[in-house]
C-alpha cells in the first residue's frame, strides 16, 4: 500500500492490499477501497462508498457525494463501484437517496470517460462504455455492454437495455430496448446494433430472428406495440434475445418506450 503524504485518509477508511493513492486525494471515513485500487491524484471519495478491486481513478473524480436533490438531508446513501473499472478525469457518481432505495450501483469493467456523471440511485451494468460528458439522471437503469456516445444524456427513471448503443448528443427521454441503436435530439430507434451483436459472438440465426422480431414489434401491422411484443414471444419462443426484448417492452415502467423511426428498418 502506497499513500502520498499530501493525501488525507480519514480514520475508518478501509484500504485493501496494494492500494495506491497519489497526491492530494481525500478518502472519507466510510470508504472501502478494494485490492489494487489506484487513485492517481486529486480524487475525492466520500460517503459509504465501495470501490472494487483494481479500479483506476483519474484526477478530479468525485465519488460518493449526496444525491443532487433539492432539500435532501439524507446522509445514509451508498455507492458501489465494481471491479476493474476505469474512471477518467472529473467523473462524478452520487450515492443513493432515501426514495430510491439508498444505493447507486455500477458494475464491473466499466469505462467512464472524462466528465461523465452517474446520478443517485442509478443501476449500471457490467462492461459499459460512457464517452465524454455522458450524464445519467437519477434512478436510471443501464444494462450490460451499453455504449454511449459523447454528450448523451438520459432522463430520470429511463431504462437502456443490454448491448444498446446510444449516439453522441442524444437525449434519451424514453426507454431504449436491448440490442438497439438510438439517435437524435429526442432519441428514436435507428435499428439494431448489428455490429455489436456480431462482435459479441451471437449466432447468425439469433441475429436474424432478432431482426425479424424487431420489424414485427415496431413496424408490424395489427394490434398495438404490446400486442405485437406478445406475438413475438410466441413466434420466436426459442430465441432468448427476442424474449429479452419482448419482456423489456412488456415490463411495467415509469417512462414510455423509445419508438423506431418510421422511415426504415433495422440499420447495421
Amino acid at each position: 500500500m502506497a499513500v502520498h503524504p499530501t493525501s488525507i485518509i480519514e480514520d475508518g477508511a478501509v484500504l485493501g492490499a496494494g492500494v495506491e493513492i497519489g497526491p492530494f486525494c481525500h478518502v472519507g471515513p466510510r470508504v472501502t477501497l478494494g485490492e489494487g485500487v489506484r487513485l492517481l491524484s486529486h480524487v475525492s471519495i466520500q460517503g459509504a462508498t465501495r470501490i472494487g478491486a483494481r479500479t483506476k481513478i483519474y484526477p478530479q473524480a468525485t465519488l460518493g457525494g449526496d444525491g443532487q436533490i433539492r432539500n435532501s438531508d439524507f446522509t445514509d446513501g451508498e455507492l458501489a463501484v465494481g471491479e476493474d473499472c476505469v474512471l477518467r478525469e472529473m467523473v462524478s457518481m452520487s450515492c443513493g437517496s432515501a426514495k430510491g432505495g439508498g444505493i447507486t450501483r455500477v458494475g464491473a469493467r466499466g469505462y467512464f470517460m472524462a466528465n461523465s456523471h452517474v446520478g443517485h440511485d442509478c443501476m449500471v451494468g457490467d462492461d459499459v462504455t460512457f464517452a465524454n460528458s455522458v450524464c445519467l439522471g437519477g434512478h436510471v437503469t443501464i444494462g450490460d455492454r451499453v455504449i454511449f456516445g459523447g454528450l448523451a444524456a438520459v432522463q430520470q427513471f429511463c431504462r437502456v437495455g443490454r448491448a444498446a448503443m446510444v449516439g453522441g448528443l442524444t437525449g434519451v427521454n424514453r426507454d431504449v430496448i436491448p440490442y438497439a441503436m438510438a439517435f437524435g435530439d429526442h432519441a428514436e430507434l435507428a435499428g439494431l446494433n448489428l455490429i455489436g451483436l456480431k462482435r459479441s459472438g451471437m449466432s447468425r440465426d439469433a441475429i436474424n430472428a432478432l431482426r425479424a422480431a424487431f420489424r414485427h414489434i415496431f413496424y408490424g401491422n395489427g394490434g398495438d406495440l404490446r400486442a405485437r411484443a406478445r406475438e413475438a414471444q410466441a413466434r420466436w419462443d426459442g430465441v432468448p434475445q427476442v424474449m429479452e426484448v419482448a419482456a423489456f417492452v412488456l415490463a411495467v415502467a415509469k417512462q414510455e418506450l423509445c419508438l423506431a423511426r418510421r422511415r426504415g428498418g433495422d440499420a447495421a
